[in-house]
């Protein structure tokens, strides 16, 4: 069986109010523990009693929580801070749809997760091609030269991958929410 449904305006304001307390909480918080919630939260949940949609939009946190821990990326605090109050509200077992009722409780964090994806989308690929980037460079040379010329090719592919975050977003904040969601819809 396959249900469907639109989120109204009235309904995407309600995540929107949801999203700015969890960035506020977020911002009160320590990086350290908000991440440990979130693992945890990813580890209470019974993969096998979730509905599909849930279970696949879980990627998408794991997702987050690499690009965080990922040294070498060095997510920058701009970006940071988006992705960290997508996994305090993950983590929030009372948001819109309290997380104990079965089947249906993460619901609203499954939808919040695919709207901050969309949302987060050309950080998440850059971050992507920044690991592929990383692993077609090999494993670090243990030559002092060799060593430097390394990190600085990732260095620079980092820089250019942030840059090109940036740009992406100066366009996306230019054009309407719904043209955005709209246009997600479609891909």
């Amino acid at each position: 069986m396959r249900i469907t449904f639109q989120l109204e305006p009235d309904d995407i304001a309600n995540f929107q109010i949801a999203l700015d307390r969890s960035r506020r909480l977020a911002a009160c918080a320590d990086e350290v523990d908000v991440v440990e919630a979130a693992r945890q939260a990813l580890a209470a949940i019974e993969l096998r009693k979730l509905p599909t949609y849930v279970r696949s939009r879980l990627c998408h946190i794991r997702r987050m929580l690499a690009m965080l821990e990922d040294d070498a990326w060095a997510l920058p605090d701009p970006e940071r801070d988006e992705v960290l109050a997508a996994l305090v509200y993950f983590s929030d077992p009372d948001d819109l749809i309290p997380d104990h009722l079965e089947l249906i409780g993460l619901i609203d964090d499954a939808i919040m997760i695919e709207m901050l994806a969309r949302r987060l989308h050309h950080m998440l690929r850059a971050h992507a091609d920044f690991c592929a980037y990383r692993e077609a460079l090999g494993p670090l040379p243990m030559e002092r030269e060799a060593r430097v010329h390394y990190a600085g090719s990732l260095a620079q592919r980092r820089t250019s991958l942030h840059q090109r975050i940036r740009q992406r977003e100066r366009v996306r904040a230019r054009k309407p929410v719904d043209a955005l969601l709209e246009r997600n819809e479609k891909s």
